[in-house]
């Protein structure tokens, strides 16, 4: 290994040792944003306080989050021996008095315990990885989330950071190609295309300078992967940058961060210029003679810079219009010039391939595709959570297990995989694998790991009407097939929705789902997947919609009208005073509802559900086209 790097590792090893045996009893919130969301930074702020003021006798630190953010403001509490490490959740504003207060005491809070990270169970306390969340992940990319301040270079370098590098940084670019092309690590943005034939691309184009960009535009509904990593492990994709500049010949990269991510942004860019000062980047790198530079960016906030070509447009100074290939970004990316294009959990992949080897990284998996993938599951479920798995498990499992099933009593309806250009699939579906087959025989993908699950509250046309207007308010514009189709459909659904269904929408969706796929970017081909998808698992629901003016869900404002069932009700005065139109009325010694002005919020709903009916607004016998926007 380099020498300048082993001296850069010793001397963070000699810090977090020292750090990890100060005899003080040290406090780690996790500080995302997440927990960011859920009040955080004031439990940082209350554990400061009470420490300068000697309250307690503590270390305060911050870490990246766990997972388990449906339970955020996390906290671990170290032992002032080091014997023991506990996890706390929900460690939320209103109790961190209580909290500190039992720190202070030397007394756990088993209420609140998630399970002891390091040293013995105890009989309130088990430990953390006999949690069900935790059984069945192998944390690799996630391995320091949570326990390292991902604001701490030194941190990262005392944990395996760098070592990767340190081997790559003396190898061939060839060899360093073998090694990741021997792993089998696909891209993790739902290609799967395999990350070492890229480099190789860039590695034998023929024109100079090469640029590496990482996609960190992670602009899927449900999906927070890549924010996970950004935030809580920067330096795990500098490195990966790193490693895949060493393979390709590159000479600078861009971090292309969403506009919607500002910690994760200020993350990296931390990172990197905590790199440049370690001498890990810039010109003559820890003395090898390579020279790599890194700047991290701040996208447009467009969906549509997701896609490689429209990204590098906006890294160009251009507006972000996806180009039209070829050439693609191997032959003339950025500037012009050869680039190759990962996401972030595929470059964050590569430092554990270099530092551990193809075969150990390979070897966790049983499935065609290997290695692990992180996860993200919403919706309609109790844990929304990040995890890391090997591929293979169910859709089933990821509900049960690590979503912690529905949140309701309603049965699951469906899901999505992959985003709003993935489509949707039914309950009855629940079984296939979490690999890229099963959804590509289906024309779908998993993209970036998002998985968002339904239940039978949700209205399968409405859910697709809200993903083609998104897709219509995403396009670039740049082609009238994307931008004109998807105004079309979104149209249609609109009118479907609003009781003007016609006997020829579902034909005319369905031209238009053929139509789209001659779009010029992926982002117009996949725009109409989910109603692509819908239809064909969903086709009555759409066909009740047209045909029966219903909406079995209740969903559709224009196809339902409320009641008021229990006139006399205690909460109908509360209900009558939050109704944003006033529709709700007193008469009498009662209350009703005037249609004219009711808008169908369901505000009311929320605050008197036994006084107020959802009903069928128009009657059965009412003929397709005749009713409102027929």
């Amino acid at each position: 290994m380099n020498t300048r790097l082993e001296s850069l590792i010793s001397g963070a090893k000699q810090s977090w040792n020292a750090e990890q045996a100060s005899g003080r009893i040290r406090i780690n919130v996790t500080l995302d944003t997440s927990s960011k969301a859920r009040g955080a930074d004031t439990v940082i702020e209350k554990l400061r306080a009470a420490a300068e003021s000697g309250k307690i006798v503590a270390d305060i630190g911050i870490t990246g989050s766990w997972g388990f953010c449906w339970m955020e403001p996390c906290v671990t509490v170290r032992s002032a021996a080091g014997t023991q490490t506990v996890l706390y959740a929900d460690v939320t504003p209103d109790r961190v008095d209580e909290f500190i207060e039992k720190v202070a005491a030397g007394l756990d809070m088993p209420e609140l315990a998630l399970g002891v990270v390091e040293g013995n169970a105890t009989a309130d306390i088990p430990l953390l990885s006999d949690h069900p969340f935790m059984q069945g992940q192998v944390r690799r990319l996630m391995a320091n989330l949570g326990r390292t301040d991902p604001e701490n270079i030194d941190h990262y370098l005392a944990n395996g950071g760098y070592e990767g590098f340190g081997k790559a940084v003396d190898m061939d670019a060839e060899a360093i190609v073998k090694e990741m092309l021997d792993s089998s690590l696909g891209g993790r943005g739902g290609g799967g295309f395999p990350a070492g034939r890229k480099w190789d691309f860039l590695r034998t184009a023929t024109a100079s300078p090469r640029y590496l960009v990482c996609n960190a535009d992670e602009g899927d509904p449900g999906a927070w992967v890549n924010r996970i990593l950004m935030e809580g492990d920067p330096h795990l994709i500098i490195e990966g940058m790193l490693i895949a500049a060493m393979a390709a010949n590159a000479d600078a990269g861009y971090i292309y961060i969403r506009y919607e991510y500002p910690l994760a942004f200020a993350r990296m860019k931390k990172a990197a210029d905590d790199a440049y000062a370690k001498g890990l980047l810039g010109k003559n790198i820890l003395g090898s003679g390579k020279d790599f530079e890194i700047v991290v960016f701040l996208g447009a906030g467009a969906y549509v810079c997701g896609e490689e070509t429209g990204l590098i447009n906006s890294i160009d100074g251009y507006r972000g219009m996806p180009r039209i290939k070829p050439p693609f970004p191997a032959q003339a990316g950025l500037w012009n010039k050869p680039t190759n294009v990962n996401n972030v959990e595929s470059y964050a992949n590569a430092p554990m391939v270099m530092r551990n080897g193809a075969l150990w990284w390979s070897s966790v998996s049983d499935a065609k595709e290997k290695g692990t993938k992180m996860f993200t599951f919403s919706g309609h479920v109790k844990q929304p959570g990040c995890v890391e798995i090997p591929f293979g498990p169910t859709v089933r499992t990821a509900l049960e297990q690590y979503a912690g099933g529905l949140s309701g009593e309603l049965p699951l309806k469906g899901f999505q995989p992959g985003g709003p250009l993935s489509g949707v699939l039914a309950a009855e579906d629940v079984d296939l694998t979490l690999t890229l087959d099963p959804y590509r025989e289906r024309g779908m993908f998993l993209g970036s790991g998002g998985i968002v699950f339904f239940d039978t509250s949700a209205c399968i046309v409405d859910m697709c009407l809200f993903y083609l207007g998104f897709c219509e308010d995403e396009s670039c514009g740049r082609c009238t097939t994307c931008h004109g189709g998807t105004q079309r459909a979104t149209e249609i659904l609109r009118r479907i929705t609003a009781g003007g269904g016609r006997d020829t929408d579902i034909a005319n969706l369905e031209r238009l789902v053929g139509t789209l796929v001659w779009s010029n970017c992926l982002h117009g081909q996949f725009s109409m997947t989910s109603v692509k998808t819908s239809l064909k698992t969903f086709r009555d629901e759409y066909l009740e919609h047209i045909e029966q003016k219903r909406c079995r869900a209740g969903v559709c404002t224009g196809l339902i009208q409320y009641r008021v069932r229990a006139p006399g009700d205690s909460a109908l005065p509360e209900a009558a005073a939050i109704c944003p139109t006033g529709a709700i009325v007193q008469q009498g010694s009662g209350y009703t509802i005037e249609d004219a002005r009711c808008i169908a919020c369901g505000a009311c709903r929320e605050v008197a559900p036994n006084a107020i009916e959802v009903t069928d607004r128009f009657p059965a016998s009412v003929p397709a086209g005749a009713a409102a926007g027929g």
